[in-house]
């Protein structure tokens, strides 16, 4: 199947995904902030610049895309064009993920993994932020709301 735009057009399209401060992301942070819970956004000299971090529960919360990060939902298939080029590029955010999360793991730190689908459906949304704040206030090493 042939793209339907130009490979410009197409680049500037891909260019403009952002990386942080996501509509997911700005949703939970401003709901977690809401429920009293205090963070600072992607630190620097921690591996993979985490979405938030909350230094007095020596925690981290990910926020990742279903399609980038590969979870496995409907939102993660491969588009039909390029298909190798993709599977390596997803592929190596998910070796990057995992050593990341060993890093922070390693260094003290807690680790929550947040997938995008989980705040699409505001049920759903909802029950993940409980899941959320009971696991920021747990010694629990790691967690995946997926």
């Amino acid at each position: 199947m042939a793209d339907i735009v130009n490979s410009k057009i197409r680049s500037q399209m891909m260019a403009s995904v952002k990386s942080r401060d996501t509509k997911p992301e700005i949703q939970i942070r401003h709901m977690l902030h809401r429920m009293g819970f205090r963070y600072r956004l992607h630190v620097n000299h921690l591996p993979g610049k985490p979405d938030m971090v909350f230094p007095k529960y020596r925690a981290v919360i990910q926020v990742n895309g279903c399609f980038w990060h590969a979870h496995g939902c409907a939102k993660s298939k491969l588009p039909k064009t390029r298909v190798e080029f993709w599977r390596e590029k997803i592929g190596k955010n998910k070796e990057r993920d995992k050593m990341n999360i060993e890093k922070l793991i390693i260094q003290g730190w807690r680790v929550l993994v947040w997938w995008e689908c989980n705040t699409k459906n505001s049920e759903k949304f909802k029950i993940s932020l409980e899941k959320a704040a009971e696991w920021l206030l747990s010694n629990e090493p790691y967690m995946e709301i997926d």
